[in-house]
């Protein structure tokens, strides 16, 4: 899976879920759903989403979590076209 599609299936997933402004998830969820020879590269994928600031970063006590930005719904939608 190329890094623009794994980009793409995390963001449609947190879409899917609602984890959108202030309802966020463990970044470690993201792997969920995923091929096992994929998971590796889920991190990178998030970091740079975090980069272009589509994913909100959220530090919590129990680990680190994201949801999606809710000022960027252009570049969201950009994301959610992407077929998987």
């Amino acid at each position: 899976m190329e890094q623009e599609q794994l980009k793409g299936f995390i963001v449609k997933k947190l879409f899917h879920h609602g984890y959108i402004g202030g309802r966020h998830t463990d970044i470690e969820n993201l792997k969920k759903g995923l091929p096992s020879h994929v998971k590796g590269d889920t991190k990178e994928a998030a970091k740079e989403l975090i980069k272009e600031e589509i994913l909100v970063l959220k530090p919590a006590s129990y680990g680190l979590h994201v949801s999606l930005n809710p000022h960027k719904r252009e570049e969201i939608q950009k994301y959610l076209a992407i077929k998987n």
